[in-house]
């Protein structure tokens, strides 16, 4: 079955290592300086005149507490008064962003972010989606992918009601964890009851879907917690289920020095976590997507990967890769044809550009063609776990197994290993190193150099 998975231990230990996670490639890592308003403003006008349809990703930073595990871009404050300025640029942004495209390009997909996007007022959340549908071509919920991030601890039935109202259709509920103890160490006190109210509301009100977002290696997590968590959170039966590694790099993430590194689970424990997680998962239904998600089989995502549509962007797997996706807000990314841009993340200087009436881009990649390439296998690897070769072939006019001929011993060993099934016109990843898979991406990867540890997190 495409979703099966095989737990091998050892190999596990010899190809787990630290990598990107693959929502973009090349990855933000690469990111440079010479990327500007300009640019984006280029590439605007190119998907105007090619009549793309858009995904828009809006980031809202605000939280009214600090999740000590948290490397999200975020201002922390009780100050709700510091909305109205961010919101006021923000629709500056949107309004610069929407002059350049066309009335015809239909936004099938939209995310609200964060940050906690519902630490908005309900008249604020109103008027930012009014000014949205103002400025671009939003399609009707029935049928486009309205989704937002929601903190049970800062929204209630009402709140579930307003969104509802507004468009959104799908939600995404950061639980975490379940344990009051682990809740304690990492600054965040969320019960069962918040979490399940929200779904309740959710169900009752026809949202489309309900994602919950859970977090392994958290200090004081045993697998045994761990395991009545994933329990728990599986009977209340979300549609998809995202299962975070939490990457411990406090010398980069600030909020993370207030965790005690000796509280920390071992190595073995996460190891055991996730295993112990892969099968109450399966074993309750849900499909394997890769990445650290699963889906129930009726789920959009579940259907889109058993036919071979399924996708991969800065938003994590989609069934909208299709779409030109523009990023608005602090921070925020943007994928427009073969451009990456990426918004100031310090929002005193978002907020000051906007006032200059200037996009606030300030870096940013563009693809060069064997960025393409590299882009196309590792999304297909990523996403369908198999490769055929003539479809690169037929596409960039190369011969693949010449052009990858440096990582081709590499892909033998791994074949050798039973990762992969590796042939003369294709390269299937075997059950054993689905969970793996970044491993076998990384090959691919024209950027990684030795100093990969240091930047990103390891695979599992």
């Amino acid at each position: 079955m495409l979703n099966s998975i095989r737990w091998d231990a050892d190999l596990i230990r010899r190809y787990d290592q630290a990598g990107p996670r693959y929502t973009s490639y090349p990855t933000a890592v690469q990111f440079n300086g010479g990327i500007g308003s300009f640019e984006l403003l280029h590439a605007l006008r190119s998907s105007r005149h090619a009549s793309r349809p858009l995904s828009l990703y809006v980031h809202l930073p605000f939280c009214a507490n600090t999740c000590y595990y948290c490397r999200c871009n975020k201002v922390i404050t009780k100050d709700h008064g510091r909305v109205l300025p961010y919101l006021e640029r923000l629709e500056k942004e949107i309004e610069l962003v929407a002059r350049h495209l066309g009335p015809d390009q239909v936004v099938e997909q939209l995310h609200f972010g964060g940050g906690t996007p519902t630490f908005l007022s309900h008249d604020e959340l109103r008027r930012l989606m009014a000014h949205l549908r103002k400025h671009f071509n939003l399609q009707d919920d029935d049928h486009g992918d309205f989704s937002i991030e929601i903190d049970p601890r800062e929204a209630d039935w009402s709140t579930m009601g307003l969104l509802r109202e507004l468009g959104f259709n799908r939600i995404s509920v950061g639980v975490q964890d379940l344990d009051p103890e682990v809740q304690r160490a990492v600054n965040r006190m969320q019960t069962l009851e918040q979490t399940s109210t929200l779904i309740e509301a959710a169900r009752t009100l026809q949202f489309h879907s309900v994602n919950i977002d859970l977090i392994y290696g958290l200090p004081l997590q045993t697998p045994e917690r761990f395991a009545k968590t994933v329990a728990t959170v599986i009977a209340l039966q979300p549609d998809r289920l995202s299962l975070f590694n939490y990457a411990h790099l406090p010398e980069r993430f600030m909020p993370q020095r207030r965790i005690n590194a000796a509280d920390l689970p071992s190595h073995a424990d996460k190891l055991a976590m996730l295993q112990r997680s892969i099968e109450q998962l399966t074993d309750a239904g849900y499909r394997y997507i890769g990445m650290d998600h699963f889906a129930l089989p009726d789920d959009d995502l579940a259907m889109a990967q058993e036919d071979g549509t399924l996708q991969r962007n800065f938003q994590g797997y989609t069934t909208h890769g299709h779409c030109d996706l523009i990023g608005l807000g602090v921070s925020a990314i943007s994928q427009v044809g073969d451009l990456y841009s990426q918004n100031s993340s310090d929002i005193t200087v978002y907020q000051h550009t906007l006032d200059q009436d200037q996009l606030p881009t300030t870096r940013g990649l563009r693809c060069s063609e064997d960025d393409r390439i590299r882009r196309m296998v590792i999304q297909k690897l990523i996403c369908d776990y198999e490769l055929s070769f003539a479809s690169i072939e037929q596409t960039f006019s190369i011969d693949f197994k010449s052009y990858f001929r440096a990582v081709w011993p590499q892909l033998e060993q791994m074949a050798a290993d039973g990762l992969v099934e590796l042939s003369e016109h294709h390269l299937i990843v075997q059950p054993a190193g689905r969970l793996l898979v970044r491993a076998i991406c990384m090959l691919f990867d024209h950027y990684l150099t030795d100093t990969a540890d240091q930047r990103y997190s390891r695979i599992i």
